[in-house]
């Protein structure tokens, strides 16, 4: 999860790391029918403790917004964010369970781990971190996990998965995504490429590109068969099918940085885009959005 790059659909195959400058092109059918998130929004969108969001999440523990970024992990509470935890950058995060969370990155100055600290674990809401495995080898920027207690991760060599934690497993080599998204057990994930995204129904094992879907950018999983992306220029998709059919919903200004996406307590879709001018958020379905409170 990064900041977000220049991308074409085909030709020319940008990819999606290298890139500086943001561009759109065919990811959506339909421009009139995007509906552009409300004016308001970038006035008294919610200053960002950091200028870099790899990941954002909704905790079940508290229901509170997570961020994980260059300075470390935050958490939105009544005086807004407050730093969790020591000082990592987390370039891959994700959030397995109630205060459950698996990252990766780099340590920040005077944190004493190593470089770079492979996949680490935190079951107290990300105040302390353990190591797992992969320190000092693996800088996981695309991780997702299952609750069943899969990790499906990609650090820049192979997409690799783990059922332990340990011992990982190479599931591909060519398989580069920029994000990933699994179903509860991890048999079905979602991968953001260059090219569009990819899917798996066989838990990372073969892969196929998802017709007549957007071009996605970040991507989230947000409970049974709902899956959220992002598109470069900001439009958010819903699919309701695992991955299968995509639906655009509204968009929100500024270049996408991360996205989250869960069911709440009532049953709705919550959405959460972080983009430079905040967190965006949205309680149904992505359909509007409003800073978050």
């Amino acid at each position: 999860m990064t900041s977000s790059p220049h991308l074409t659909r085909r030709r020319p195959a940008v990819a999606l790391a290298a890139a500086a400058v943001l561009g759109l092109s065919a990811c959506s059918s339909d421009g009139d029918a995007t509906r552009l998130a409300t004016d308001s929004h970038d006035a008294a969108a919610t200053d960002l403790p950091s200028a870099h969001v790899h990941g954002v999440a909704v905790n079940p523990a508290d229901e509170l917004v997570y961020l994980a970024t260059h300075d470390g992990l935050f958490r939105y509470d009544d005086g807004g964010p407050t730093r969790i935890g020591p000082v990592i950058d987390l370039m891959g995060f994700t959030v397995a369970g109630p205060d459950h969370f698996y990252a990766s990155g780099h340590p920040g100055p005077g944190v004493d781990l190593p470089e770079p600290v492979g996949l680490i674990e935190s079951t107290d809401g990300g105040e302390t971190w353990q190591l797992l495995s992969r320190q000092g080898e693996s800088d996981f920027h695309a991780l997702t996990a299952s609750r069943s207690g899969v990790v499906v991760g990609f650090d820049g060599r192979a997409l690799s998965t783990t059922t332990d934690g340990a011992t990982w497993r190479d599931l591909s080599t060519s398989v580069t995504p920029h994000a990933l998204a699994g179903s509860e057990d991890a048999a079905v994930l979602v991968a953001t490429h260059e090219s569009g995204p990819l899917r798996s129904v066989d838990g990372g094992a073969t892969w196929e590109p998802v017709a007549d879907a957007p071009l996605l950018q970040v991507v989230d999983w947000a409970a049974g068969q709902t899956v959220v992306g992002v598109t470069p220029d900001g439009t958010v998709a819903v699919s309701t099918d695992a991955g299968a059919t995509w639906e655009e919903q509204a968009r929100v200004s500024g270049s996408p940085q991360a996205v989250g996406a869960n069911a709440t307590a009532e049953g709705a879709l919550r959405v959460l885009v972080v983009t430079s001018g905040g967190v965006h958020d949205s309680t149904d379905g992505g359909e509007t959005f409003a800073p978050l409170a």
